[in-house]
């Protein structure tokens, strides 16, 4: 959970606030192709991505789609089930091995009520879920492909590092094939 501190202390949490948020989560190791939320069950817990790549897909027609991938230093989460408590509509899986820490909606609530600042950061987080999501519904609906592409070559060049060519086209709504032909264009 070293990493999970240093974010923590990086955006201002301090003793002993942060002593009290480190004991609320939970270290958990993933091997490649473990669940960690899977479509039809609730999903109770946000995690902290400690290390390793995580893939959200929904399946069409027994397809895989891939809609995101968290990686390293980033939040995981199957918003809409944690939230409201539903079913999961998406599998979040691991592409590779990894861990998160993980904490629980009682645990999170607790910080909430007991720290304001912690209260002020999960507000933070929800509301930079929530423009994510709806700036890539709308990409997909507004943009081309190609545009998407280069979009997320300038706003996440590391994404286009990390993420394995599949999982990067279908994030993009394209082929594998159509994603080399954009890519060709335009180095």
């Amino acid at each position: 959970m070293e990493k999970l501190k240093r974010y923590f202390e990086r955006i201002g949490f301090a003793e002993p606030d942060l002593e009290k948020i480190l004991a609320s989560f939970q270290y958990r190791t993933f091997k490649k192709n473990d669940f960690v939320v899977q479509f039809g069950k609730t999903s109770r817990h946000i995690g902290f991505v400690e290390s390793g790549m995580f893939q959200y897909y929904v399946l069409k027609d027994g397809e895989e789609k891939t809609t995101y991938i968290s990686i390293e230093n980033t939040f995981l989460a199957s918003v809409l089930s944690f939230v409201s408590g539903t079913p999961a509509l998406e599998n979040i899986r691991a592409l590779t091995d990894g861990s998160i820490s993980l904490i629980s909606k009682p645990n999170l609530q607790a910080l909430i009520s007991e720290i304001p600042q912690f209260k002020d950061f999960y507000i933070k987080l929800l509301e930079s879920t929530i423009c994510g999501i709806d700036a890539s519904r709308i990409d997909l609906i507004v943009l081309t492909a190609e545009q998407r592409y280069e979009k997320m070559l300038r706003d996440e060049p590391f994404l286009l590092q990390q993420i394995p060519l599949q999982y990067l086209a279908s994030i993009l709504g394209v082929t594998p094939r159509h994603l080399s032909r954009i890519r060709s264009a335009i180095r």
